[in-house]
């Protein structure tokens, strides 16, 4: 990384210099720098919506960038260690979703894990690629979906050796890495892409002793949440490529889906957050990996919780593991995770950012404070003491191995039929059912609906998950092929 450059923010000066000439505005937005919209002004106050402009010769343009944000996005580059970066401004969704696209036409066959997020399943709805499912192994303790093992994916891509590309989450949500460097080596040496989703994994281009990310293991593509980790606004991410793509190409695919209307605000954004991060990232996640473990501790020595760390890994299906994540196993004190979250945010003015059957997880970044730390800590003690119950009746598995009959796009076009959930069993579902967060489906298109699903779907819902994926928004309806 070329340090000294990395002082530039060429998309945030652009915008100081044409907010200093005053220019009269004759196009889109019409709120005219808040002019047309006073309440607008006050939510967000006159510096932001002043700068919601759009493009124009000045400020380059997102479809196509020759000058601001092409120079921004080459310092990007150079900062993340890829051959070149995408600002994206559709979330890490639109990110992803790019990755399949770009490599996968239809009936062409894709190996990843099956805990993928909703936008790889949607990006196969689209594209018709074929999956071919790597099962990960559930833990025994904390009942989650762990890592995908080398020798699984070996087998997959040995069998499947006309498959285009491999799709690993590095890391999961949950902290879990896998071996991505061997896995990538090898996915290589037969002929086919690596793709890795790190929606949750920024901080790995930055930090010190942390899992190794995407482009250092020589990964084709990454797709990278600069608004998780990262500081950048909300929707704001990044799609970083290696030396093997055709970036004119991936530019092209981007433009199928992406907006023709880029918010500079978000643009400016990743700007910002790369500039920072590449001056001070290094320090600043170091910082993150200390509040993480003194949380971890003190969780640790409340009793019957279990904040989880590095003595997870064992080589295989857990590589490596990430020790920002703060997530915590609560089924020790008789209550799930969303139970735990709810009563964080209702009781204790304390928003995580999710629970589950078993865990919550308490994301920890650049933004975060030592204090915040302890308040959640004594929220946790709190809770352990006047809310624990005996965890007999829990279901430990965050996670229910799917039967995976079709390729997700043809149900999803297919004729179907709305049925009650408990009448479904045994029809092949058209459409997901999932938790959001995290977003990792229960149930996909293409999969057949058995009696553990709608078990594991029908518990997830009265502990009060937030269930999503469904035409029918209470869940009680879900369609299927008829």
């Amino acid at each position: 990384m070329n340090l000294e450059s990395q002082y530039r923010a060429p998309i945030c000066e652009a915008l100081e210099e044409f907010r200093r000439k005053r220019v009269v505005p004759f196009d889109v937005p019409g709120h005219k720098r808040g002019r047309g919209n006073p309440e607008l002004v006050k939510l967000l106050g006159q510096t932001c919506v002043s700068l919601d402009v759009n493009s124009m010769k000045p400020l380059d343009n997102l479809c196509s960038p020759v000058s601001v944000i092409r120079e921004a996005e080459e310092l990007t580059a150079d900062a993340f260690g890829a051959a070149h970066a995408f600002f994206m401004v559709g979330g890490t969704t639109s990110s992803v979703q790019t990755m399949v696209l770009a490599t996968c036409a239809a009936g062409d066959k894709i190996i990843l894990p099956r805990n993928v997020h909703k936008s790889v399943i949607n990006a196969m709805i689209l594209c018709g690629a074929i999956p071919v499912y790597v099962q990960p192994a559930i833990h025994q303790r904390i009942g989650v979906a762990l890592g995908m093992e080398y020798s699984a994916v070996e087998q997959a891509i040995l069998a499947n050796p006309d498959a285009k590309a491999v799709l690993i989450n590095n890391p999961t949500y949950y902290g879990i890495c896998s071996d991505l460097k061997r896995i990538t080596d090898f996915a290589h040496a037969k002929g086919m892409k690596v793709l890795v989703d790190e929606a949750h994994g920024t901080h790995l281009y930055f930090g010190e002793n942390l899992p190794l990310s995407g482009m250092a293991a020589g990964a084709d593509m990454a797709a990278v949440s600069m608004h998780k980790s990262g500081g950048s606004l909300t929707q704001s991410s990044i799609l970083l490529l290696g030396p093997s793509m055709d970036a004119g190409k991936v530019q092209q695919v981007i433009n199928l889906t992406q907006t023709t209307s880029a918010s500079y605000l978000l643009l400016s954004s990743l700007d910002l957050s790369r500039r920072n991060l590449a001056l001070h990232g290094k320090e600043a996640f170091a910082k993150v990996v200390r509040m993480t473990e003194y949380a971890r501790d003190e969780i640790n020595s409340i009793g019957g919780l279990y904040a989880y760390g590095k003595e997870l890994i064992d080589g295989r299906d857990i590589f490596d593991f990430d020790t920002t994540k703060l997530l915590t196993f609560t089924q020790g004190i008789g209550l799930t995770g969303i139970e735990v979250y709810d009563l964080l945010r209702d009781e204790y003015d304390i928003q995580i950012e999710f629970g589950d059957m078993s865990n919550i997880l308490a994301y920890v970044s650049i933004g975060d404070r030592m204090q915040d730390l302890e308040r959640l800590v004594g929220a946790l003690e709190d809770i352990t003491r006047h809310y624990q119950k005996a965890p007999s009746d829990l279901i430990l598995s965050d996670f229910v191995p799917p039967e995976v009959v079709c390729s997700p796009q043809m149900p999803f076009y297919a004729e179907q039929i709305s049925l009650p959930l408990k009448e479904a069993v045994g029809y092949i579902s058209g459409e997901s059912v999932m938790c959001y967060p995290p977003g990792i489906p229960m149930l996909a298109p293409g999969e057949r609906i058995t009696a553990d699903v709608v078990e594991h779907i029908l518990f997830a819902k009265e502990k009060g998950c937030s269930l999503q994926g469904t035409a029918d928004p209470d869940t009680e309806f879900i369609r299927v092929v008829k």
